[in-house]
């Protein structure tokens, strides 16, 4: 008796969901999948993906109809339209979906190969490999990664599933990051970060060494837009500015745009650019490096500092009012003042020359410019004030007065 010759079944679960070898077949399945209802879909893909075992009607209904009246009738109508689709799919193959006692599987005959297995399997080869080998293996899965795991499907079997090659996905490209910043291979770093920020713009490294690439490959203008875009994301998402590290890129950018690459005159390049009238906007880090200054300089001269914090309440509006706030803070105070964003409605300001009173009249100014400017705010500030000279151990608080 002539064996039945085996059949190869390629399936895309990474991202889009289609199906066939050549392009001429994955266009034409791309239109029949299109046309299939998603729960249909469903059904066959949590088939495909557990195409090594055989798959009770137990379970089927469990995942598929577990709160309906008549599931064994839901489930056979169901096995009759994946069979259907699947002889629209593969009109030279019979029985793909075989029925044994209670229960289905896949022919023998038929092998199935999934990207997504192909990825993950990349993924656990490359662990224990040395450092070359290693990078190979993740960058062969990176490149398989065009997108979250069955994405259109909202089962709760397929966003267990996503989250786990999600995860692995991340990891692949955090840990080919720094061999790539080290063999200075600045093109495809930006690559991975560039995919990566797409799928969880939150992880800073992300960012980090796409901007440290872009800088290298001299462009600082990218670097720049991306920390906008990264720090709105941040600020709008998590209520949380962009760490110090990001800052620090952000200003190297900066400095790289306004003076050139070749710049060798480093006063120049500490000098460069005019006088600004407003407050000094800063990262908390650098605001602790000016403190620590200020201190220094008061056991010298015996002048009075004090440091001021200003905060929305509850009931603000969170980036609308932060973004209000700051603007009031960048109008009002000294030009050079230094300010720090603790957080998405808080802000830490350095006072030089000022008292605890003299801080309780510039908060007072400061209040009275932000209702002034937006009446229809429901915003309420509040601040509280330390000398400097007292080691912080004594905070005065505040509020808005009725």
């Amino acid at each position: 008796m002539e064996m039945k010759k085996e059949c190869v079944l390629s399936f895309h679960l990474l991202g889009a969901f289609f199906c066939g070898h050549t392009e001429e077949e994955k266009t034409r399945n791309s239109v029949l999948i299109g046309k299939t209802s998603r729960k249909v879909l469903s059904f066959l893909q949590y088939f495909i993906v557990n195409h090594g075992r055989t798959i009770s009607a137990e379970e089927l209904i469990g995942q598929f109809w577990a709160d309906s009246g008549d599931p064994a009738s839901l489930l056979r109508n169901m096995l009759f339209k994946i069979r259907k689709l699947l002889k629209a799919l593969y009109p030279e193959e019979d029985g793909l979906i075989i029925t044994l006692q209670n229960c289905y599987r896949w022919a023998q005959e038929t092998c199935l190969k999934t990207d997504a297995e192909q990825f993950e399997a990349f993924c656990l080869k490359a662990r224990g490999l040395p450092e070359e080998e290693y990078c190979s293996q993740l960058c062969h899965a990176i490149e398989l990664y065009k997108g979250d795991f069955l994405a259109g499907n909202d089962s709760e079997w397929a966003r267990t599933l996503r989250q786990y090659y999600r995860t692995l996905y991340l990891d692949a490209c955090r840990a080919v990051l720094p061999i790539m910043y080290k063999k200075e291979q600045w093109v495809e770093l930006v690559n991975v970060c560039n995919q990566a920020y797409t799928v969880d713009f939150g992880q800073e490294d992300f960012t980090a060494y796409y901007m440290q690439a872009l800088i290298a490959l001299g462009q600082p203008g990218q670097a720049v837009e991306r920390y906008r875009d990264f720090s709105d994301k941040m600020l709008e998402e998590y209520e949380m500015p962009p760490t110090e590290r990001i800052e620090q890129l952000y200003m190297l950018a900066e400095g790289f745009m306004k003076n050139g690459a070749d710049e060798k005159d480093i006063l120049s390049l500490i000098c460069a650019g005019e006088p600004d009238t407003h407050a000094f906007f800063c990262t908390f880090g650098i605001l602790q490096s000016i403190v620590a200054l200020e201190r220094r300089h008061m056991e010298r001269s015996g002048q009075i500092s004090s440091l001021m914090v200003i905060s929305l309440d509850s009931g603000a509006v969170p980036t609308t009012d932060s973004r209000r706030l700051e603007r009031i803070l960048l109008e009002t105070l000294r030009a050079g003042d230094p300010v720090a964003r603790l957080n998405v409605g808080s802000y830490v300001i350095m006072l030089t020359g000022a008292d605890e009173e003299s801080a309780r009249m510039v908060f007072g100014r400061i209040d009275c410019a932000f209702h002034r400017r937006y009446r229809h705010s429901g915003a309420r500030l509040s601040f509280r004030v330390a000398d400097l000279r007292q080691r912080y151990e004594a905070c005065a608080d505040s509020g808005t007065e009725e």
